[in-house]
């Protein structure tokens, strides 16, 4: 069951990132279920912080690429440098290289660079030239994209968010939690930093992952997550207002992404057993990005957060 280190862990990341405990969460749900986020949200949310704070919690290396667009794919993966002197290469390694590895602002890269990282999420290796390059075991990545700028920013394609496990919306915080991120603020220039807990080993990580697998999940609970996709590919058979709204549902991938992620969720909070609030509390950050509306649910204001909710009302459990 829930590891008391990783206890630890969630711990002083709810008091170095003030008022984000669902995103906390949900972030160390995607760890342990080996996945890829997308974080959506104004600047200035710890979005960085978060990611940052994590890496130094665990036995693993940290790094952030400020996506641009004239960042070139070889700035991410690295190249291979000549050596005049021996008339040979040798390959450098890029940032990507690194266990965490922060994309920022992503939708401001250009199409090559996305494609660089997209085999890098989907393959877990990069390509220069003809040789193929194996990245760490340990490899995730957090990308995050501003709403409120659309200027000179490139959207992902769909097949890329399709191989993010999670998108996360952040918002501003509470009053009262802004108080409290200003007494941490003036803590931490006081030098008074908090109490770091004992980094955990990948090898502990692992083995966790290993453990979520035994999670028991229900044949029902299996069967509603397998309804709950199909009702956003045939939304038909549920609802005509559903059907109106959707344009393309989700693939497979949401499917395993759901139930592993459930699994996850049960591990972190001490069950070995799924219930059916891990599915429909994680149906939101694995849907929201892989739903396609149509154009009448745009006009009408409709967003993915209100097709999900509905689906939930309807889809019932076997």
């Amino acid at each position: 069951m829930s590891n008391p280190n990783l206890a630890a862990i969630q711990d002083y990341l709810n008091h170095s990132i003030i008022g984000q405990s669902s995103f906390i969460e949900q972030l160390l749900i995607a760890l342990l279920a080996d996945g890829h986020i997308l974080v959506e949200g104004p600047p200035g949310l710890a979005k960085t912080r978060a990611v940052k704070a994590l890496s130094e919690c665990i036995e693993g290396d940290f790094h952030r690429v400020q996506f641009t667009p004239d960042l070139l794919p070889a700035d991410l993966t690295g190249t291979d440098i000549f050596h005049p002197e021996t008339a040979s290469f040798s390959f450098q390694k890029g940032p990507i290289f690194h266990n965490l590895v922060l994309a920022d602002e992503i939708n401001r890269a250009p199409a090559k660079v996305q494609s660089a990282l997209l085999e890098a999420m989907a393959e877990q290796q990069i390509t220069v030239g003809s040789t193929s390059y194996a990245l760490p075991k340990l490899f995730m990545v957090m990308a995050t994209q501003n709403p409120i700028e659309q200027e000179g920013t490139y959207p992902l394609p769909e097949a890329q968010l399709d191989r993010f496990m999670f998108k996360l919306c952040l918002d501003y915080p509470s009053a009262e939690h802004e108080m409290a991120i200003l007494k941490l603020v003036e803590r931490e220039e006081k030098q008074l930093p908090l109490k770091r807990p004992e980094p955990l080993s990948q090898q502990k990580l692992f083995a966790m992952r290993r453990a979520i697998l035994e999670i028991h999940m229900a044949d029902e609970l299996s069967q509603y997550i397998v309804d709950l996709i199909t009702a956003t590919r045939q939304p038909q058979r549920y609802s005509d207002e559903l059907a109106q709204w959707l344009e393309f549902g989700a693939s497979p991938r949401a499917t395993l992404a759901l139930a592993r992620s459930a699994r996850a969720r049960a591990w972190l909070q001490g069950r070995d057993y799924v219930t059916p609030d891990d599915i429909q509390s994680l149906a939101y950050p694995v849907l929201r990005h892989r739903l396609l509306l149509s154009y009448q649910a745009q006009a009408q204001g409709i967003d993915s957060e209100q097709v999900i909710a509905r689906m939930l009302e309807l889809v019932a459990i076997a």
